[in-house]
């Protein structure tokens, strides 16, 4: 297939499944075997570059207010709070990737380890669909730190990152669109301290720019399809589980009679 055919075909799988709780990683593994293409960090990281921007323009009034108030430390705010949350949160995944991320990147192109990422995710999704905790506004800075340790295990493929902090927070008590909005609010910190480790202080390539604004356009679109119909219940995630687990059940098929 034409390489810039696959890797529009890439752009757009990102765009869709980084704030699905589907796992883009893990999509991003499958479709580049189906694909044969390879595009490597770089390509990736102008992917995820593309949709974090897209939380850049859904949240960013929220964004401005949070860090304003923690420019000022007036964390005795709502939106300081949050931005204090959101720090604590980010420290598990922000160490241990820093610590192993040779390790990490070794496995990521691992299918067995994807299909097990996936049955994990489907597991996580279908158990906070159910009501186990009596609802609550606010997390706490112990529930904070929980979500972060949880976000942890979605560095390995097929773990979703949205997928695994929006279940921890809904099941801390947390609605579906709260948990959901510090979900992504989380994944700034955390995708772009990434990029950094990937690329350094490198620029993004012109010619991957496209990809970008691919990933970055039906990134928008999702995040808004799912507060606007998905996040109005929890019970709307199970088909995501279900998805999800069906999905590592057909890799696991393909790797050991294909």
């Amino acid at each position: 297939m034409n390489e810039i055919i696959s890797a529009l075909i890439l752009a757009i799988v990102q765009g869709i499944t980084e704030w699905l709780p589907i796992s883009s990683s893990g999509h991003l593994v499958i479709f580049e075997k189906l694909l044969d293409y390879q595009g490597g960090l770089t390509f990736e990281v102008a992917l995820h570059f593309g949709t974090l921007m897209a939380v850049f323009v859904y949240f960013g009034k929220d964004i401005v207010d949070i860090i304003r108030d923690v420019i000022r430390f007036e964390f005795d705010t709502e939106n300081g709070r949050t931005g204090l949350l959101l720090l604590i949160a980010t420290i598990p995944a922000g160490i241990v990737g820093f610590i192993f991320m040779d390790l990490f990147e070794g496995v990521f192109n691992n299918l067995y380890i994807t299909a097990i990422g996936f049955g994990i995710t489907g597991l996580l999704l279908l158990i906070s669909s159910h009501d186990i905790k009596p609802r609550k506004e606010n997390l706490s800075y112990k529930d904070s730190l929980l979500i972060g340790i949880a976000q942890i295990f979605s560095i390995l493929p097929g773990i979703s990152r949205s997928g695994t902090t929006m279940a921890s927070g809904m099941l801390l008590g947390l609605s579906p669109k709260a948990a959901a909005r510090f979900s992504f609010l989380l994944s700034i910190p955390v995708i772009f301290g990434a990029n950094i480790l990937v690329i350094g202080n490198e620029r993004l390539p012109p010619n991957l720019i496209w990809a970008s604004l691919v990933s970055f356009l039906v990134g928008l679109a999702v995040m808004h399809w799912m507060f606007k119909f998905v996040l109005n219940s929890k019970k709307n995630l199970r088909w995501f589980g279900a998805y999800a687990l069906l999905l590592a059940a057909g890799v696991f098929v393909y790797l050991f009679f294909f």
